[in-house]
Formats: structure tokens, C-alpha cells, sequence
């Protein structure tokens, strides 16, 4: 009677280890799916933003340039751009 009691022991404790392990499976498939889903999110989002970019080129770098480059003249006599107030 005592080894089919064990017997019986043991197959309950396999069950519910069984039981534990697709508990666990089940949560790493919902984190994966939920990994995945964001990944996905990610990728459609870094290929928007790439045909953005590529689509509407940013001009304003060159505005920029050509602005500092009417700041850098030296060679001009006439300086509109800055009034000392010593002077008047």
C-alpha cells in the first residue's frame, strides 16, 4: 500500500509540474508576441520617417549657410548689421 501511495505522489507532482511549465511557456509566447508587436512598430516607424527624410530634404541647412556667410564679409565698409552705441 505505502509504494502505490508514492506511486500516486509522484504522478500528482509530475502533473503539477506540468502544469507550472505550460504556465510558463504560455507567458514567454505572450511576452514574444508582445516583443514582436513592438519590433514591427518599430520598423514601420524608422521606414516612415526614412521616406520622410528622402521625400521633403531639409533646405534649411542651406538657408543657414548662405545667412552666415552675409555675417562673415569683413571686406565691407558699411556695417548695417551692428550699431555701436559709441559712435553717435
Amino acid at each position: 500500500m505505502n509504494k502505490i501511495e508514492n506511486l500516486i505522489d509522484l504522478v500528482k507532482a509530475n502533473e503539477l509540474f506540468n502544469k507550472k511549465e505550460e504556465e510558463t511557456k504560455k507567458k514567454r509566447n505572450i511576452a514574444l508576441w508582445v516583443l514582436a508587436v513592438i519590433g514591427v512598430i518599430a520598423a514601420v516607424a524608422g521606414i516612415a520617417f526614412a521616406v520622410y527624410r528622402y521625400l521633403h530634404p531639409s533646405y534649411l541647412e542651406d538657408f543657414e549657410d548662405e545667412f552666415e556667410d552675409e555675417f562673415e564679409d569683413e571686406d565691407t565698409e558699411d556695417d548695417d548689421f551692428f550699431v555701436d552705441e559709441g559712435e553717435n
